[in-house]
């Protein structure tokens, strides 16, 4: 089984709630949301959550504001961010196996007859994660309150 890891799991989740308070009615010019207030919402440890805000800051997913009303928002509309940006701004380059890399290929590239079908595979899942955007996770306003914790956003069996 495929799983993401508990690292891009929350930045999921993060990046949802971010959403979410973006598009409230009360939302204001400064939609940016505190570490804390994420971290309570889900049930994130504050120190892990804080250091995957900084990675998607870096990686231009999040603007970071500093301040009084500091914190994060998305650096563009949910719909133009997809899960797998996400995902690979987090855990770096997906792949499901290691002779499908950036390194080039691996020893029995000669004598392997899988590696075209989980090529296939792995583009699948890199075509699937980019179709799903953040605006896609956002629930119903009548349903804000029923927040799922634990995570588990997307899961792939094989």
């Amino acid at each position: 089984m495929l799983r993401l890891t508990k690292k891009a799991d929350y930045g999921l989740m993060a990046l949802k709630y971010l959403a979410e308070k973006a598009a409230s009615p009360t939302a204001s010019g400064n939609n940016a949301q505190s570490a804390k207030d994420i971290a309570e919402a889900y049930h994130i440890p504050p120190q892990l959550l804080a250091k995957i805000l900084q990675t998607l800051a870096k990686g231009g997913i999040l603007v970071s504001h500093a301040g009084t009303n500091g914190g994060y928002a998305l650096a563009r509309p949910a719909a133009e961010i997809s899960a797998f940006e996400v995902i690979r701004t987090i855990d770096g380059p997906l792949f499901i196996t290691s002779c499908i890399t950036i390194h080039g290929t691996c020893d029995l590239v000669g004598h392997c007859t899988i590696k075209e079908p989980l090529r296939k595979v792995n583009d699948s899942i890199k075509d699937l994660l980019s179709a799903i955007r953040i605006a896609d996770l956002i629930e119903p306003a009548d349903q804000e309150e029923h927040i799922s914790v634990g995570g588990g956003l997307i899961s792939i069996a094989l």
